[in-house]
């Protein structure tokens, strides 16, 4: 495949060496780490290798970990997308699936740690305990999320038994061809685009491989031109909109799973094959609510170290409701935003309902 590499950043930011690697939690650190996580703490079950073991030399180095922070995005074929993730594309674009993988594919800010837990309660018969062996980072590995000596989505998921549980963020367009040619179930979820857009900006904040979101003003425009990480959400959940009429592909709305999550989770269930008692599928949706998942340190990611994601900045769990752009949006940007979306959703049978 082509890739029309653009790097947009100026710059030319020092290397990520050895020396910057930091180790990871542990299920034990994990389950202990409910409030705020030291830096130390990070996310794998892995036992550290020899280079992550030196602590010191990694706090030393701490303020030269902002090299892999903060850079430019790079596009692949017009999307925007991580720079180490570019770096390493073809690790991305040769990703061999198994036929019993599962994909969890969404835009960013649309309910993707939500349906995974979902997802891991539903192969897991409802045990929440069992949900607690890891981190859902570590249960449902982020597949093309590379950074140099921190994170290998690919080489996590090599080392999963089956059946795997696979997230992405790429639009349809960019996914490893064998998830087609193995005929893989997917569940792609879709959230309405003015609260993506809002929960976006605050992620942006907090979640420090992202460049500098700017003003909300500046971010809305990124937003609205597809100016972000994963590219354009029009695109995004047109392309898996129509990708489903050939492909085994359970399409959900976040919307729908806040108004009613028990039948979003007994549709899950059909499409998975899996028939629960309903006794267990109460089970599930208490412990997959916001409320639930925002305390459990196995679901809110608070076991990442603050240099990466900074939970004082905003919350990686924020609200988790349907219409809090109305918080945000003024009349003026939402008129803007309004009349533009309408072009770009101009001959799509996707609906969206921007509050319930």
């Amino acid at each position: 495949m082509d890739l029309a590499l653009t790097n947009q950043h100026s710059a030319s930011p020092k290397l990520y060496t050895p020396e910057h690697h930091y180790p990871r939690a542990t299920p034990h650190q994990i389950a202990a780490n409910a409030a705020e996580a030291p830096w130390h703490k990070m996310r794998s079950t892995a036992q550290p290798s020899l280079e992550r073991v030196a602590l010191g030399a990694s706090l030393s180095n701490m303020d030269n970990k902002l090299d892999i922070y903060r850079r430019e995005l790079v596009d692949v074929q017009g999307v925007p997308l991580f720079w180490s993730i570019v770096e390493e594309w073809s690790q991305v674009e040769s990703f061999e699936s198994r036929p019993d993988d599962l994909l969890i594919a969404t835009y960013p800010k649309s309910g993707t740690t939500w349906v995974s837990e979902i997802v891991d309660l539903i192969y897991n018969n409802g045990d929440a305990e069992k949900c607690k062996r890891d981190a859902i980072y570590n249960r449902v590995p982020f597949m093309e999320l590379i950074v140099p000596g921190i994170e290998n989505g690919i080489e996590d998921l090599k080392k999963m038994q089956s059946p795997r549980l696979v997230k992405t963020h790429l639009p349809v367009q960019l996914l490893p061809s064998s998830f087609w040619k193995n005929n893989c179930k997917m569940v792609y979820v879709a959230r309405n685009a003015k609260d993506v857009a809002v929960s976006y900006y605050y992620f942006y904040q907090m979640a420090k491989l992202h460049p500098e979101p700017g003003t909300w003003e500046e971010f809305l425009g990124k937003f609205m031109t597809g100016k972000v990480a994963f590219g354009s959400w029009y695109d995004h959940v047109k392309g898996w909109w129509e990708k489903r009429k050939d492909y085994r592909i359970l399409y959900l709305f976040y919307e729908d799973m806040k108004e009613n999550p028990k039948r979003e989770i007994q549709k899950l269930m059909k499409f998975l094959d899996k028939n629960l008692p309903e006794e267990t599928v109460n089970k599930i949706i208490y412990h997959s609510s916001f409320d639930v998942m925002k305390q459990n340190p196995c679901a809110n990611y608070t076991t990442v170290p603050s240099f990466d994601m900074d939970h004082s900045v905003s919350p990686f769990m924020r609200k988790g409701i349907a219409g809090d752009w109305k918080n945000k949006f003024t009349v003026a940007q939402n008129e803007k935003f309004e009349e533009d979306y309408e072009k770009k959703m101009k001959g799509s049978t996707l609906q969206f309902r921007s509050e319930i």
